[in-house]
């Protein structure tokens, strides 16, 4: 039984379990949570640590600095291109499916208090408040406080003043490169609890929601996933052949990663791991740096493609029927709210309320008739997110000649293997 030491394996074991014990016992799978959030804190402990560590030495060790501004600037435009284009893609998949047509619900027969929660949230939300948050209040603030884009500036502050101090901070850089290998170590022992989280995060998922609602609102959760696949398939497969590799071997390689996020329905579970792989197929380390923590607030193509689907249809399911202008409208705005969403569990739910607050012939009251299945539409945004964010790493690192192209050929074709016996 070989085949059962493969984590994805376990992983998947973990998923089916969970799936039953919530299913036949829906108040012990929903006390499970604490399994599922256990496993994605030990996940997120290390996220800070290893995105500075990373970008400061990858900084330090540049002989360019010119360069740093050069990647940035190129991955910036990427994400900004893709995910339009995947708010185009949810806004088209609303418009010819109408997922929501025929429900003709009454808004006043809706509790508002279920929804008035996240959109306090999302009218706290602004711009201002995004730029105010990327400076922590302490050095220190930024790892306690797990904000990816607070440990991206102070990473990025202490890469040039290493730069700037010659063999001095080169010697700083080469310990960060050494503390960093301690971290991923320790990640390796904790990704181990994975199928247990799987597990528990599963089973609380459908013991708390249950499958029922997964049929009530069928038609949106099914227009979603197909529309967020072909998406995958066909926008980042197309992206993924210029960038000369093929995407269906890149997604066997992190089908350990997809797994965990399945199961624990956040995308920041598997941050660290996919750093590592994304080196391993030949992407230089400062890239891979810059690019994957900018991506997880400002890349959330699974996100935008929900956030655009999803408007359409609680404005089709409540009966109103929007112009051009206010879709229009609606995609303007997305495409600003999308930006800064972590890819935490619940937060493509804050950032649709911020959008809808911006077309205000959709009650904010409608929000709960998400509320249920928001847990299982996650899913779907955490994956999508995930496999966007590891194409547009590489896309950049090609576009920037930081890409060993050989390398990365020879590892999707032997494929993950074991990560101890590859690391660094």
């Amino acid at each position: 039984m070989k085949w059962l030491r493969l984590l994805y394996v376990q992983v998947l074991i973990g998923i089916a379990l969970g799936v039953a014990v919530g299913a036949i016992w829906p108040e012990i799978g929903a006390s499970l949570k604490p399994l599922g959030d256990a496993f994605v804190k030990l996940i997120r402990m290390l996220i800070a640590p290893v995105i500075f560590c990373t970008v400061a030495s990858g900084i330090a060790h540049m002989s360019d600095l010119k360069k740093f501004g050069r990647v940035g600037g190129k991955a910036l435009l990427y994400f900004e291109v893709v995910s339009t284009i995947a708010l185009f893609i949810g806004l088209i998949a609303g418009r010819v499916i109408k997922p929501g047509a025929g429900f003709g619900i009454d808004p006043s027969t809706l509790d508002p208090s279920i929804a008035a929660g996240y959109a306090k949230k999302a009218h706290e939300d602004t711009v201002v408040s995004h730029l105010m948050n990327l400076i922590p209040d302490t050095f220190f603030g930024a790892f306690s406080g797990g904000d990816l884009l607070q440990v991206l500036v102070i990473a990025v502050l202490t890469g040039f003043a290493c730069a700037r101090l010659g063999p001095h901070g080169a010697r700083v850089a080469g310990v960060l490169d050494e503390v960093v290998k301690v971290f991923f170590s320790i990640i390796h022992i904790v990704v181990r609890a994975a199928p247990i989280g799987a597990f528990g995060a599963m089973a609380f998922t459908i013991g708390k929601y249950g499958l029922g609602s997964l049929v009530q609102l069928g038609s949106l959760i099914a227009t979603f996933y197909v529309t967020s696949l072909l998406f995958v398939l066909v926008v980042l497969g197309l992206v993924a052949r210029v960038v000369g590799f093929s995407l269906l071997r890149f997604l066997g390689y992190i089908r350990e990663e997809l797994l965990i996020v399945l199961g624990a329905s956040s995308s920041e579970a598997v941050l660290p791991q996919m750093m590592e792989k994304l080196e391993r197929l030949g992407a230089a380390r400062p890239v891979v740096g810059l690019v994957i923590p900018a991506g997880y607030s400002f890349n959330l193509d699974g996100t935008n493609i929900y956030m655009t689907l999803a408007t359409l249809f609680l404005a089709q399911a409540t009966g109103i029927d929007l112009t051009l202008g206010q879709e229009l409208t609606l995609l303007g705005v997305a495409m600003i709210s999308s930006k800064g969403a972590s890819g935490v569990t619940g937060a493509g739910f804050i950032t649709l309320a911020a959008t809808l607050a911006v077309v205000p012939t959709i009650p904010i009251a409608s929000l709960a008739l998400l509320v249920g299945i928001d847990r299982f539409m996650s899913e779907c945004r955490a994956l999508t997110n995930l496999v966007g964010n590891g194409v547009a790493t590489l896309a950049v690192a090609r576009w920037e000649n930081e890409l060993d192209l050989d390398r990365l050929t020879a590892e999707l074709a032997r494929g993950p293997g074991d990560a101890k016996e590859r690391v660094g």
